[in-house]
């Protein structure tokens, strides 16, 4: 019965989607009938208004897309919530000046103030009886976890936070005889599939996709590298071609020109706050505004990033680097304020200029740190083939605490399927995240303990 209900599980989604759209788009067709429409210079005929109310529409959806605000049933309804009112936002900022250029003037503001507290009122109520309704229709997946390692309590933890999505009810070591372990999947709607050696893994993921029972998998790297690998068709045998050469040179170009044009433009806002930061930094303790420390980029060249001086002078006097934590005591009560909406990293916006580093990619990690981390993962170096990145997916995704292995994973993740149009989405998360920061893993999970180079080796035989 409940495979039946999934079947329709898109078609739910779709239809609150399109009463949502329906009313916020419902909403700005009055509001411009009757505050704008008489207002501008050369008033439109019928159609001139349809096409303007029907780019609303297009508008919100692509923002609601970016944001992830129409995924009802996969974030959570808070973050839902927040990715909405990101949404509107952007959009009623952008279509007051869109309004306002086609009235060649400045048109009266509290017309759109008024419906942005309206659209938030709509979309509060809207995320919570879908949300309802949702769980109603779609309780929670019950699972069973098939783990190899004390490591996979980390992963059970996580997704305990999701009782909406997820109950996993029983777990069961792989080292059990395997029609055991065969057995309690039948019981479940899925089965969770973590830390376990590939030939096993493989053995049990075929078993949940010949029975129709969801599996759910901790990827590897190696899996990462085949997701992102290209289809060579010449054959009748098929073959996958995974390669290691970072963006072709189309893709340097286009990433190079939007790089330059995101930063100039970046600027121009950004330059209000940066001066603010620069007085706030220098009054506080006197000490120098900017931070600068080596970093690794493109092909493990060296480089200067630059930052808003974030701690206390000489934070690392004893010569050896740290990792900054959240409570870290180094940081000032200034730089607290800087870390948390992202204004310490805004002079990185020269480096993108000067060529050092992109927009988007993974972030430029210390040649010390890198070194020390490719000694439990030599896969680490992987992730220099392409430019670090000022944000990234590994930041949008991620929290404070997230571990270098995952972050790893999320960078080639990155690299193996990017596009510009990866790119944009990351920016558009960015702002999300800067002002409404993720959670800190230890704050509902046990500390992750780094696999060691002997235990991991193991898990992919």
């Amino acid at each position: 019965m409940y495979k039946n209900k999934d079947l329709y599980k898109r078609f739910v989604t779709f239809i609150s989607s399109i009463l949502l759209l329906a009313m916020i788009t419902g909403l700005f067709a009055f509001v411009w009938y009757k505050n704008y429409s008489g207002q501008i210079v050369l008033p439109y005929y019928r159609r001139g208004n349809w096409v303007l109310i029907a780019i609303y529409c297009l508008i919100v959806w692509l923002f609601f897309r970016a944001y992830g605000g129409l995924k009802l049933g996969y974030l959570k309804k808070t973050d839902m919530f927040y990715a909405q009112m990101i949404s509107m936002l952007c959009v009623n900022t952008v279509s007051y000046f869109l309004i306002s250029l086609i009235g060649r003037h400045f048109m009266p503001v509290m017309p759109i103030v008024t419906m942005s507290c309206i659209d938030l009122g709509i979309l509060a109520i809207w995320t919570f009886l879908t949300g309802k309704l949702y769980f109603m229709i779609y309780p929670p997946r019950k699972l069973v976890i098939i783990y190899g390692s004390h490591r996979a309590a980390s992963l059970v933890l996580k997704m305990s936070q999701r009782v909406d999505k997820y109950m996993i009810c029983e777990s069961i070591s792989i080292n059990e005889p395997a029609e055991k372990v065969k057995e309690l999947i039948m019981k479940y709607e899925g089965a969770i599939v973590c830390d376990i050696p590939a030939e096993q893994r493989n053995d049990f993921l075929k078993f949940c996709f010949a029975h129709s029972k969801r599996a759910y998998i901790a990827p590897k790297i190696s899996d990462i590298i085949i997701r992102g690998a290209d289809d060579i068709r010449l054959f009748d045998t098929p073959l996958m071609l995974c390669r290691n050469y970072g963006l072709d040179f189309e893709q340097q170009l286009v990433k190079r020109t939007f790089d330059i044009l995101f930063s100039l433009i970046a600027l121009i806002p950004a330059a209000p706050f940066m001066l603010i930061s620069a007085l706030a930094v220098k009054l506080y303790d006197r000490g120098p505004v900017l931070y600068k420390q080596k970093r690794l980029t493109l092909n493990g060249k060296e480089f200067y990033v630059y930052k808003f001086r974030s701690m206390i002078v000489d934070a690392e006097k004893d010569g050896k680097p740290r990792l900054a934590t959240e409570e870290d005591d180094r940081i000032t009560p200034v730089g607290k304020i800087l870390r948390k909406f992202r204004v310490d990293e805004f002079p990185q916006l020269f480096n993108i200029l000067k060529g050092d580093m992109s927009v988007v990619g993974p972030r430029p990690e210390r040649p010390e740190l890198t070194k020390e981390y490719e000694e439990e993962m030599p896969e680490f170096g992987f992730r220099l083939k392409v430019k670090a990145g000022l944000t990234g997916y590994a930041q949008v995704t991620g929290a404070y605490d997230t571990t270098p292995y995952d972050k790893l994973k999320m960078d080639l993740m990155y690299i193996e399927n990017y596009s510009i149009r990866l790119d944009l989405q990351i920016i558009l998360m960015t702002l999300k995240t800067m002002f409404f920061p993720p959670k800190n893993n230890a704050e509902t999970t046990d500390a992750y303990i780094m696999p060691k180079n002997n235990e991991r080796k193991e898990n992919t035989k």
